[in-house]
């Protein structure tokens, strides 16, 4: 498809550090034909290691996306805003009546991961998440 036909997606969360990051990077690599795909937080925080590292155990290289705020892409337009966890549902900024908004919730992996014993198990539920996400985005064209 060419540029201007591909559909243009949103991924938000709170941080912009874990779950849209991976979104993002899925779409960026299993669909970069048909969709452009961009992340950004009601409250970013910087992109997390372990998000990082768990892409990179799939051959999906994460490491220079940035986190950015809904400030940020302001000025886009979008097809469809997917909030991917409830406070980003809650509190998802207005966007224009052609743009769709979804809500696709999924578990925070680092809140997760704080009750963990050790780092391959704190690791085990950003897998987790990794590939629930997965699932979903191979999915996306489906909407």
């Amino acid at each position: 498809m060419e540029n201007d036909k591909r559909l243009k997606i949103l991924y938000l969360c709170t941080g912009n550090s874990c779950r849209s990051q991976m979104a993002e990077g899925f779409t960026r690599h299993l669909l970069k034909d048909q969709i452009d795909a961009y992340s950004a937080g009601v409250d970013p925080k910087r992109t997390d290691p372990r998000a990082t590292k768990v892409m990179a155990e799939v051959g999906i290289d994460i490491s220079r996306q940035q986190s950015k705020s809904t400030v940020d892409i302001k000025d886009m337009e979008f097809n469809f805003v997917i909030t991917l966890c409830d406070n980003a549902q809650k509190t998802c900024p207005t966007f224009p009546a052609k743009t769709s908004v979804v809500h696709m919730g999924f578990d925070d992996p680092p809140k997760l991961a704080e009750r963990s014993k050790n780092e391959e198990e704190a690791l085990e539920h950003y897998r987790r998440v990794r590939d629930e996400i997965k699932v979903f985005v191979e999915r996306l064209p489906e909407i």
